[in-house]
C-alpha cells in the first residue's frame, strides 16, 4: 500500500482524477505561473511565521527534501522529547503522511505534549483550510503525538506594517481543534478510498469542469481538456452571471456550443455576444460611443498604473496584498489633437508611493477629463494614496472626480467575435486597432509579467544592464496602454488625432 501525502488527499478531495495523474503521471502537471508564484508566497509567510513563533531561535526546522523522509520521520520522532518549537515536523500513520508547519511544546497535566499551528498566506479560513487540519491532526495523533489544540494561523490583510521587520500581528490564528478532532473517521475514508483511486491501472474517467480550478487550479487541465472534443464556439464566452434557468438548461442538455442555447434564457447583452459570434460581424454602435463622450472636452488625459502586491509588506505604511502603484503613464491630447506622453518608474526598492502620487497630480494638470480602462482600480489606487499622505489629499481626490471610464462604453457598444466573451482591453485593442498587439512586445505583455519584471529588477543580483533593459520593457508596455486607450476615444468619439 502506498503512503499517501496530505497534498495528495486534497488533490483526491478536489478530483480523484487529478490524484491519479499526481501519482503515475506528474509529468504532465503545468503550473502556471500564478500557481508558482503562490507557492513563493507561502515560502515567504513559511519564514516569517518561524520567526514569529520563534522568537529566541531556539526551534527546529526539519528539512525532508534534502534529508529524506526517513530521516525527516526519525529526527521529528527525537525532537519530540525535547522541549523546543519544531518546524515541518513529520509524521506518518494508517497510510498517509504529512508535515506541520509549526509545533509548539505545551504542558498538559504536568506532561509534554504539543501544539500544531497550520500557516496559510490566505487572508481568511477557507474550507479546504479545514479539511487540511483535518488531516493534519488525524495522522499526528495516530502516529502518538499528544497533540493538544490545532490552530490555523492566516493573514490579518488590515494590519499595517510598522517598519522594522517587525511582523508581529502580520497572522491571525483561529483554533479549529474541536471541529477537526472530530472528523477522523472522515479523513480515514478519504484515505482509503484515495488508496482505490492509486491502485486503478489506468486514470478515472472524469470530465473537466469548475473542480478542475476549485479550490486550486489545477496543473493537469490542459492535459485533461486535450483528451475531450472542445467546443468551437463555448458557452463560457457568454458574459455576466448565467442564470440558473440558463445553467439549468445547459447540464440538463449537456451543452457546450453558444448556438444551441436558446436566446430567450439569455440577456441582451448575452444575445448580442451570441448573435456577433455566430454571424463573425462585429457589433459597433458609434453613434452612441461619440453621444457617451460627448461631454468630455479637451485636453484630455490618458492613464495606467501598474502595481506590485507582497503578501508580507515591505515598506512601512502598507498593508499586506496592498496594491501598491510602482508606475504610471500618462497621454496628454490637447484641443488641437497633439499627443503627448509623460511616465513615471521608481525601480529603487524604495516605497514609490509618495513620489507616484506627486508626479501623478503634476502629470495630470488640474482640469480636463482623465481616461482610464476600469476606472475602480485606478480611483482604487488613487483614494489610498490619498488616506496614506493627507498633504496630497484635495488634489488627488480632484483627480478622482474627473476620471472617466472607457470600459462601459466599450461593453456597451462594441464587441468583436475575436473578444471570445472579455471586454479587457487586450481584448479589444487588437479588433479596433490590428496595428497594435502587445504580442509584438518584449518581456513584458501583461500586468502579471510587469510585476514579475519589477520583482526582479529590484532582486540584489540583477546587474545594472539587465535592468536597464527591464526599466525600458516597463515603460514601453505601460505606454501601450495609455496610446491604446487613446485609440480607442479616437475611435469611439469620431475624433482625429496628430501622432
Amino acid at each position: 500500500m502506498r503512503t499517501l501525502s496530505k497534498s495528495k488527499l486534497l488533490a483526491y478531495r478536489q478530483c480523484p482524477k487529478r490524484l491519479w495523474l499526481e501519482v503515475h503521471r506528474p509529468k504532465l502537471r503545468e503550473d502556471s505561473a500564478a500557481t508558482q508564484a503562490s507557492f513563493a508566497v507561502g515560502h515567504r509567510v513559511g519564514d516569517i511565521a518561524r520567526r514569529l513563533y520563534d522568537p529566541k531561535g531556539k526551534g527546529v526546522l526539519i528539512d525532508p527534501q534534502a534529508d529524506g523522509f526517513d530521516a525527516a520521520f526519525a529526527r521529528t520522532q527525537e525532537l519530540l522529547l525535547s522541549a523546543q518549537p519544531i518546524f515541518e515536523a513529520g509524521f506518518r500513520a494508517e497510510g498517509a503522511l504529512a508535515f506541520a508547519d509549526v509545533m509548539l511544546p505545551v504542558r498538559k497535566g504536568g506532561k509534554r505534549a504539543w501544539r500544531m499551528v497550520e500557516v496559510k498566506s490566505s487572508t481568511s479560513v477557507k474550507d479546504y483550510h479545514r479539511d487540511d487540519a483535518a488531516v493534519q491532526s488525524f495522522v499526528a495523533r495516530s502516529s502518538g503525538v499528544p497533540l493538544t489544540r490545532i490552530a490555523l494561523a492566516h493573514i490579518d490583510n488590515t494590519w499595517v506594517y510598522p517598519g522594522n521587520e517587525d511582523y508581529n500581528g502580520l497572522l491571525l490564528e483561529n483554533d479549529l481543534t474541536d471541529e477537526v478532532f472530530d472528523r477522523g473517521d472522515e479523513v480515514r475514508s478519504w484515505i482509503a478510498e484515495a488508496q482505490q483511486i492509486v491502485a486503478k491501472k489506468s486514470e478515472p474517467r472524469i470530465a473537466t469542469g469548475k473542480h478542475c480550478g476549485n479550490p486550486y487550479e489545477c496543473g493537469f487541465l490542459a492535459y485533461c481538456q486535450s483528451q475531450e472534443p472542445q467546443a468551437e464556439q463555448p458557452i463560457k464566452w457568454l458574459p455576466g452571471r448565467l442564470s440558473n434557468r440558463l445553467q439549468a438548461h445547459i447540464e440538463a442538455h449537456g451543452l457546450t456550443e453558444l448556438r444551441d442555447v436558446p436566446d430567450e434564457l439569455l440577456s441582451d447583452k448575452q444575445q448580442r455576444v451570441k448573435a456577433v459570434t455566430l454571424s463573425g460581424k462585429p457589433y459597433f454602435d458609434q453613434q452612441a460611443t461619440a453621444q457617451a463622450l460627448a461631454a468630455d472636452k479637451l485636453p484630455a488625459y490618458f492613464l495606467d498604473f501598474e502595481t506590485i502586491q507582497f503578501a508580507v509588506p515591505i515598506w512601512k505604511g502598507t498593508r499586506p496584498y496592498q496594491q501598491i502603484p510602482f508606475q504610471f503613464s500618462v497621454h496628454r491630447l490637447s484641443r488641437t489633437g497633439k499627443l503627448g506622453q509623460q511616465a513615471f518608474l521608481d525601480l529603487t526598492g524604495s516605497d514609490p508611493s509618495q513620489a507616484f502620487a506627486e508626479a501623478l497630480i503634476a502629470a495630470c494638470g488640474e482640469r480636463g477629463p482623465i481616461f482610464v480602462y476600469n476606472a475602480g482600480f485606478e480611483t482604487t489606487r488613487i483614494r489610498e494614496l490619498s488616506e496614506r499622505f493627507p498633504r496630497l489629499a484635495k488634489p488627488l481626490q480632484a483627480l478622482n472626480g474627473r476620471v472617466v471610464d472607457l470600459l462601459p462604453v466599450a461593453r456597451d457598444h462594441y464587441y468583436h467575435p475575436s473578444q471570445q466573451g472579455s471586454w479587457s482591453i487586450k481584448a479589444v485593442l487588437p479588433a479596433l486597432c490590428p496595428d497594435l498587439d502587445y504580442g509584438d512586445l518584449e518581456g513584458v505583455q501583461d500586468g502579471g509579467m510587469a510585476m514579475d519584471a519589477f520583482l526582479e529588477a529590484l532582486a540584489p543580483q540583477t546587474g545594472k544592464a539587465r535592468k536597464s533593459t527591464i526599466e525600458q520593457q516597463l515603460l514601453t508596455y505601460c505606454a501601450l496602454d495609455t496610446y491604446a486607450m487613446v485609440r480607442l476615444w479616437s475611435i469611439f468619439s469620431g475624433s482625429a488625432l496628430r501622432v
